[in-house]
């Protein structure tokens, strides 16, 4: 697994096989994790990341879930059990899924394998902030792909985590269990309105251009 460095202080583990997008941001002694993956690859992500330092020194471990679909959220409990000091955090409508368990709405059974409910410690909405030592990440509701999507954004380094909210050229697919076209286009008018750097996606590629790549997949979706 090759480690892509974002600078000051990210680390981005591309998904294996149908995974998500794996995140680490560290600041001081406490870290973020941004989704977890199915949890077959679970010693990959969590080796790579201790093999480059970034699990060094840690007293504080947050798991952000952009969403409660499978790919994102399997992973979840086992980061918990090899980390230990870990709390969950999504957004309200998301932690409702989470701790429910309704493979539906979670999909697991798509991938063949059992989710497990678990306390999500963090509720969030709309504008609420996630500190992590010295960051700050604000978490933007982006309904469409799922009724709790949630996109991060690192306002300081102008970069925002946005889940399967949009990737490079498309944007998530909205026929599955709480999916709505009306509101991904909501959603992605108002990411419009960010200033961002980087856009760092639940699949595939890092996300340059951000204005202009939202404005052809709009133009596509209108």
């Amino acid at each position: 697994m090759i480690p892509i460095i974002i600078k000051p202080n990210i680390l981005m583990l591309e998904g294996v096989n149908l995974d998500s997008n794996v995140y680490f941001l560290k600041s001081k002694d406490e870290l973020l994790i941004v989704d977890t993956g199915t949890g077959v690859y679970w010693n990959k992500y969590l080796d790579t990341a201790r093999n480059e330092g970034w699990l060094e020194n840690v007293s504080k471990v947050i798991i952000f879930n952009t969403h409660e679909h499978f790919d994102h959220v399997g992973g979840n409990l086992v980061f918990k059990e090899k980390l230990k000091v870990v709390e969950f955090a999504s957004h309200k409508l998301t932690a409702k899924a989470l701790e429910e368990g309704d493979d539906y709405i979670i999909l697991s059974y798509y991938y063949g394998r059992r989710y497990d409910p678990h306390e999500v410690e963090l509720k969030l909405e709309d504008g609420d902030e996630i500190k992590v030592g010295k960051v700050k990440l604000r978490l933007i509701h982006t309904p469409g792909h799922t009724r709790g999507s949630s996109c991060l954004y690192y306002e300081e380094e102008r970069i925002m985590f946005t889940g399967d909210t949009v990737f490079l050229g498309t944007y998530g697919r909205t026929d599955l269990p709480t999916g709505n076209e009306d509101k991904i286009v909501e959603s992605l008018e108002l990411l419009k309105s960010f200033d961002v750097r980087l856009g760092l996606p639940g699949h595939g590629r890092v996300i340059k251009g951000w204005k202009a790549n939202l404005e052809r997949i709009l133009r596509v979706l209108k």
